[in-house]
């Protein structure tokens, strides 16, 4: 299975759709790490998804890794800085 098929990408969902879908990845395709990554206002929500899946869903997991960046992002007004956050959860 590729790297990319192990990352979630946070939006504008619900939590718990994304909690699902981590918990998923994990039960049905056996993986051993799942990515997070959220940018700007969605970071908390990443923040909480990791927590959420950590505390209440899978006990024994651990964060593995946690990048927090700035991003240099294009939009109408000109080159904009936006944070992203990347957490790594592994079994």
């Amino acid at each position: 299975m590729s790297e990319e098929n192990n990352i979630i990408y946070v939006g504008k969902k619900p939590t718990m759709n994304y909690v699902l879908a981590v918990v998923t990845q994990f039960n049905t395709n056996n993986v051993e790490k799942i990515v997070i990554k959220a940018r700007g206002k969605s970071i908390s929500k990443a923040v909480d998804i990791a927590e959420i899946t950590k505390n209440k869903f899978m006990p024994n997991a651990k964060y593995a890794d946690i990048h927090i960046t700035t991003e240099k992002v294009e939009g109408e007004r000109g080159e904009s800085n936006v944070s992203s956050i990347e957490i790594t959860i592994a079994k």
